[in-house]
């Protein structure tokens, strides 16, 4: 499936992205790789075949979640640049 210049620009909208005329060109060439592929993967017979999340029969494999002491905040902040309190503080970002 061929994607018009078109519905490329279109999906550059959506994405907020910015193509010249030469990217587009090549973003339709690739994209339509892309969907000729998915399209080749939908023909795969996987009837029989059970869904899986992972390939390995994995179970918990994370540590027990239990409390244990924290640093204690002269500690955790012994190294901040400018500190207000208990806590970093940072530049305000808002404009």
């Amino acid at each position: 499936m061929a994607l018009t210049a078109d519905q490329v620009r279109w999906v550059a909208h959506l994405a907020r992205l910015e193509l010249t005329d030469g990217q587009i060109e090549v973003m339709a060439r690739q994209l339509s790789a892309v969907i000729d592929y998915v399209d080749q993967l939908q023909q795969v017979d996987t009837e029989g075949v059970e869904p899986l999340a992972h390939p390995f029969l994995l179970h918990n494999v994370f540590r027990s979640d239990e409390s244990a002491p924290s640093l204690p905040v002269d500690e955790a902040l012994a190294n901040a640049p400018d500190r207000r309190g208990d806590f970093y503080s940072v530049p305000a970002v808002l404009e």
